[in-house]
């Protein structure tokens, strides 16, 4: 892999270095086995992966506290990890069992954490952007001084409800950082195809909204950008718009064959920009880990996935008493 510079490079310590090197691997085993799973027929329904993505949640996670929100689409296993959900009770909600998130009912796209502050997890493309607003909305009339990160892609900045909710976040002075995932192919068009406009946080200019683009394959790099918008946004200044150029190495999801690009290219974002192996880097050259530690942290990751994966194929499907539980229900009124 090419050697390539980080932002604050100099002033990242090696246990920081290394918590990011674990969270990023963390993401990328487990979702690699979650697309075996679901090649065995164990997961149902949708699956999207977030492999070659994992810098902008866990460089974004870096610069959260305890108490700020998040709020994502439906490629959501990455955010799930980063803000701290056991992955067995993850990887069971994947299956459909009764020891996941959402007790088997949620799936891949649904599950919610209240502990550890993740609304989910939507499917409906966009819809996530106005409920991030609502949640930013709640801190500020609680006056808790918390942040809500919302995150969803460069398909979903064309939706109209994306502006709607810029206008009234930065009419309110809201507390949330709008967070474009740009993997610059949305579910299989290429930005340059989709999109006139050269950037999309740009657009936020229209409302009085602060933003920048930030490279997304530099965990570094997007934790400093993350701190900026955080300390914005906690100072009562409203709004922050981030977009952070990403890339993901699967289709769109696992039904997606992503014949629209070549395999060279994504090969050579592999080689040249991939985040995991750039940490790895930067471990290596500073003499922070040896060849031997990354392999035994690799194992142990993997140990942990494996555990996880097991787990879910034990775990009992919900019982059928489950389809009445968390749902709204009205009286039938009785005739007179």
């Amino acid at each position: 892999m090419a050697t390539r510079k980080s932002a604050n490079k100099s002033n990242t310590s090696k246990e920081e270095l290394l918590k990011f090197y674990r969270e990023m691997l963390l993401i990328r085993r487990f979702e690699e086995k979650a697309g075996q799973l679901y090649g065995m027929g164990l997961i149902g329904g949708f699956c999207h992966l977030y492999i070659g993505q994992e810098a902008v949640v866990v460089g974004l996670e870096a610069a959260a506290e305890e108490g700020d929100k998040r709020v994502t689409s439906y490629r959501d296993h990455g955010h799930m990890l980063a803000c701290g959900m056991d992955p067995k009770g993850v990887m069971a909600e994947l299956t459909g069992r009764a020891d996941g998130y959402s007790q088997g009912k949620g799936g891949s796209m649904h599950m919610f954490s209240k502990e550890r502050h993740f609304y989910g997890g939507h499917g409906i493309v966009g819809a996530q952007v106005p409920i991030g607003a609502g949640l930013a909305f709640a801190d500020k009339y609680l006056g808790n001084d918390r942040v809500t990160f919302t995150y969803f892609g460069d398909g979903a900045a064309n939706q109209g409800q994306v502006y709607e909710t810029y206008n009234m976040a930065e009419l309110w002075d809201l507390p949330v950082v709008f967070v474009i995932e740009n993997n610059q192919y949305a579910m299989g068009t290429s930005v340059k195809r989709s999109t006139k406009s050269p950037s999309l946080w740009e657009r936020g200019a229209a409302y009085g909204i602060p933003g920048e683009e930030v490279d997304g394959m530099d965990v570094l790099a997007v934790k400093t950008a993350g701190e900026k918008a955080v300390a914005h946004c906690r100072a009562g200044k409203g709004p922050y718009i981030l977009e952070i150029k990403t890339y993901r190495y699967r289709g769109h999801s696992m039904s997606d064959p992503a014949k629209y690009r070549t395999r060279e290219e994504v090969q050579k974002i592999r080689e040249e920009r991939d985040a995991i192996e750039h940490v790895r880097d930067l471990l290596l050259q500073g003499k922070h880990a040896s060849e031997d530690d990354l392999k035994a942290i690799d194992k142990e990751i993997k140990d942990i996935v494996n555990e996880a994966a097991e787990f879910a194929k034990e775990s009992p499907e919900p019982a059928l008493d489950e389809l009445w539980t968390d749902i709204y229900a009205t009286e039938v009124p009785q005739e007179a």
